[in-house]
């Protein structure tokens, strides 16, 4: 661990923090129900990295009861903005944690039930006697229990009896604006249990959370300070070039840039993906860069594997300005201060340029291996917010698409009405470089709607694009509220009298939509215009493709030993919802 996220030094640098250099000011208290020595000094340190004062008051050790209950106690006279509740599943469960079979299932059962009032009874107190926002730590589900393998098949067995504990506590807070959950499972997840229970720590102090991981923690706890203080980013600017993609368009173009072909295209893909999750949740995604603006803005608009689109950018900046500027005049198109904005760039000259001028700006140091980029993304506190309100959710179309689509649906008076008025549109996508590698992920990995589940890698779906006997087509489906991408699949086995359906397949995603009605319709059609008067397929079952069983049956093939067959002379499902835009 470097120096500077060891615990002796944010210990050190909590005795020298300037309170009177920094902006924000906020009051934390934090109750634990074990020892949680350097929590506190870590935690005034990186508000104080953020610009925010901290002044804080900590519980004695185990003493959390008593300052919630007791109306004049040292909690309620420090008058916190913000408390930390740590609890931890030893010291709430007892003896429990140790020997779960000591108690029967009622038993068992009424334990939770106390165990969750007393919990329930604790953060009413608080919210009763303080204006206090309250983060309580979720209780940690052991990774061990004497059950040993029967536990998964126990009701109330140790494991069940703690997520039965959370969960509960987790639906009665949902409605209240003022208490929160942090996800101490994810913590532990996050960095091993091994790592962060220190028995020897344990024994000696009552300490839960190993002191070299007091610093992690207190970054989790950071996550809720951003977000009540407000210095939440609003923003991500981003540069192109071996940012979002690998490889300088100017210099590489359009058909020779990294981006999802190979690891490193791969790379950039997800660290896409990830960023567009963020813009659905409401974070501005804008563009900086150094580009001649045709070029990029094809790769924006044509390349098949970009998953950031134009409408994704609330803010594009593509020209031959200095970064700074840029900068300058995406805060005044937004009407956000420097300070709401995160620039990621891989060129150290531009970013150094833009720390210098632009000390608002949150400059992000992107390493050279852009594998690394998602992992520094999600690593991220920046962008918390302790509600996600309409508001944040309208600044993105993408998000609002599918929140219209449901709105749609409940509005019209049947599924029948509801397809029609879709507006759904399938394009048929012949396998090429592009879409070969999306056909085969769908073929690993689709599993509900698949009605032979065939799993077929990249090379094998390149070799069946090559031959004259068979059709390999992905679908791409959108409609009125936005694109799905290449969701379904088909491979085709052709003979002089007959076609064999090898591979008939739909995401989850646009199921319910009668596509797979429209794609076998269509395959039906162009068999009859080869004069094939047979087409054959096959059901496979499996254990998650029920969806799927019944569906020749429903298209009037009949069943010949393994196969069901249709002659194409008969009449087809009438299909007239959807528009087919065939082999783009």
């Amino acid at each position: 661990m470097k120096n500077e996220e060891s615990l002796a030094y944010f210990l050190n640098e909590s005795k020298i923090i300037k309170i009177d250099e920094l902006g924000k000011k906020i009051r934390i208290a934090i109750l634990g129900s074990f020892t949680i020595n350097g929590v506190e000094e870590t935690l005034r340190v990186k508000c104080s990295q953020n610009n925010i004062d901290c002044r804080s008051f900590v519980g004695e050790y185990n003493q959390y009861n008593q300052e919630i209950l007791r109306e004049n106690s040292e909690l309620y006279k420090f008058n916190p903005e913000l408390t930390f509740l740590i609890l931890d599943v030893r010291h709430i469960l007892g003896e429990l944690f140790f020997y779960p079979y000591s108690l029967n299932d009622s038993e068992k059962k009424e334990f939770c039930e106390n165990k969750i009032q007393e919990i329930m009874n604790l953060l009413k107190t608080i919210r009763k006697n303080s204006k206090s926002q309250v983060i309580l730590t979720e209780l940690q589900v052991p990774t061990y229990s004497p059950y040993g393998i029967n536990e998964q098949k126990e009701e109330y067995g140790i494991k069940q009896v703690v997520t039965k504990i959370n969960k509960k506590i987790k639906y009665e807070i949902k409605d209240d604006d003022f208490i929160s959950i942090l996800d101490f499972n994810e913590f532990v997840q996050k960095y091993g249990e091994q790592n962060i229970f220190n028995y020897k720590e344990y024994f000696s102090g009552d300490m839960k959370i190993s002191i070299e991981y007091i610093p992690k923690f207190c970054d989790e706890l950071m996550r809720f300070v951003i977000a009540y203080t407000g210095i939440t980013k609003k923003c991500i600017v981003l540069d192109l070039d071996n940012t979002l993609w690998g490889g300088v368009i100017g210099e590489d173009g359009f058909d020779n840039i990294q981006l999802g072909e190979n690891p490193v295209g791969r790379s950039f893909v997800e660290f896409q993906k990830r960023l567009l999750a963020l813009n659905q949740r409401g974070i501005i995604l804008a563009i900086n860069s150094k580009n001649n603006f045709e070029d990029a803005m094809e790769v924006i608009k044509k390349h098949p594997n970009m998953i950031l689109k134009e409408e994704n950018f609330s803010c594009i900046r593509i020209n031959w300005q200095d970064k700074v500027s840029n900068l300058h005049e995406i805060s005044k198109e937004l009407n956000i201060g420097l300070d709401s904005l995160v620039f990621f760039d891989d060129d150290p000259v531009n970013r150094e340029f833009v720390k210098h001028e632009l000390k608002q700006v949150l400059v992000v140091d992107l390493p050279t291996d852009s594998s690394q980029y998602c992992k520094i993304l999600i690593n991220m506190k920046n962008f918390e917010s302790l509600k996600i309100t309409d508001e944040d959710i309208k600044r993105k179309e993408m998000y609002l698409e599918q929140r219209k689509r449901i709105e749609f649906k409940n509005e019209v008076s049947n599924l029948d009405e509801f397809l029609k008025q879709l507006d759904i549109k399938i394009k048929i996508k012949k396998a090429d470089n592009f879409v070969i590698p999306r056909i085969s992920q769908l073929t690993l990995k689709t599993n509900q709607f698949n009605l032979t589940t065939k799993r077929y890698q990249h090379e094998e779906i390149s070799s069946f694009s090559n031959d004259k006997n068979k059709i390999v087509e992905g679908i791409e489906v959108s409609d009125k509220f936005g694109n799905n991408g290449i969701t379904g699949v088909y491979i085709i086995e052709k003979t002089d009298s007959e076609w064999i359906i090898d591979t008939f397949l739909l995401s989850c995603r646009v199921m319910g939509r009668r596509v797979e009605d429209i794609m076998l319709k269509q395959i039906i059609e162009r068999a009859k215009q080869e004069n094939i008067k047979k087409i054959k397929g096959k059901f496979i079952p499996t254990a998650k493709n029920k969806p799927a069983e019944n569906f020749y049956k429903e298209f009037n093939f009949r069943k010949e030993g393994d196969f069901w067959v249709f002659n194409t002379e008969q009449e087809t499902k009438k299909v007239d919802h959807i528009k087919v835009i065939e082999n783009e």
